[in-house]
């Protein structure tokens, strides 16, 4: 069995994640504590006890996804033994989900990636006022398809592809009007469904563009050290090792696609047949199924599957 170990991105997180995992291992809690100290903020209460509304903030739910997947790793490591260098053959994260696997990878400190996606959700926030932009998920379709309906919707605003998620699903994002346009001209491109989103801000587009600024600034202050297993990178779908590379890539990434199709079919190129969700929910395995039939997925975020996934080694 080769594998990848993969992050979620945002989107996955729910009040109560990791706190079954909390209650079971001291592992957990001491990650949990760590990035509380980080951020000085009681990131972890709130992961609890909510509110919903709190913890789906941008700022907030960053970090704290990072959180529950870095405290199933390190339970992994604590409890069954493994070696990320030695076990995995590489790792990727969906969007914020790279910072994820990036600290897995030990490239990133967990405290400064904790702090870094607490800046990245406050500055992708900030980089558009509230109503201005907006995002669509396209069922249905595939890059091409989308690209062509983003380009017809346009209308001299932004509208673009900003996650290939699967064959059969592309989300759109730009200035709020564009994607509605977008979403009435979706069955005209024989698109089968178009669902606006509820999200705060227009990722993963050029409207993000001041966003990546306050992010590489950000990242000039931050050591990087080489991972210690490749890093399947969201813009390039390619393996990433470099430290600088690492850095630039992760500023483009703020406006650009999340190729994540891609990754996966990247990961299947370098002989990996399961691919291992580390952290909040469900969302990557399910994308893998629709991706390659072929690869195994499993979802490891509370104690029972832990367990069941040791058992797998």
């Amino acid at each position: 069995m080769a594998l990848a170990f993969v992050f979620p991105g945002q989107g996955s997180q729910a009040v109560g994640m990791g706190m079954a995992l909390s209650e079971a291992f001291p592992a957990a809690r001491h990650t949990f504590q760590e990035i509380d100290d980080a951020l000085e903020q009681r990131l972890s209460r709130l992961m609890a006890e909510g509110p919903e509304a709190e913890l789906t903030l941008t700022e907030n739910a960053q970090p704290a996804l990072l959180a529950v997947s870095l405290a199933v790793l390190r339970v992994l490591e604590g409890e069954g033994g493994l070696d990320i260098g030695a076990s995995v053959t590489c790792v990727a994260g969906h969007s914020l989900g790279e910072y994820s696997a990036l600290t897995a990878a030990r490239a990133f400190d967990l405290g400064d990636a904790a702090r870094l996606l607490k800046t990245r959700g406050r500055a992708m926030q900030d980089a558009v006022p509230v109503g201005m932009g907006g995002m669509a998920a396209l069922l249905g379709t595939d890059l091409k398809g989308a690209l062509a309906l983003a380009a017809a919707a346009a209308e001299g605003e932004v509208c673009s592809a900003a996650n290939d998620n699967a064959p059969d699903q592309v989300v759109l994002s730009g200035h709020a009007s564009a994607i509605d346009r977008a979403v009435a001209l979706a069955p005209e491109h024989g698109i089968k469904r178009a669902i606006p989103l509820q999200v705060s801000a227009p990722f993963h587009c050029s409207l993000m563009a001041p966003a990546a600024d306050v992010m590489r600034m950000a990242l000039d202050d931050i050591i990087v050290a080489p991972p210690v297993v490749p890093v399947i990178a969201n813009i390039t779908a390619q393996p990433t090792e470099e430290p600088g590379a690492i850095c630039r890539l992760l500023v483009e990434q703020v406006t650009g696609m999340v190729r994540w199709r891609e990754c996966v079919l990247a990961m299947k190129d370098l002989d990996v047949d399961t691919l291992v969700e580390i952290g909040a929910g469900k969302v990557l395995s399910g994308l893998t199924r629709r991706i390659d039939r072929d690869m195994n997925a499993l979802s490891v975020s509370d104690p029972a599957g832990v367990e069941a996934f040791l058992k797998t080694l």
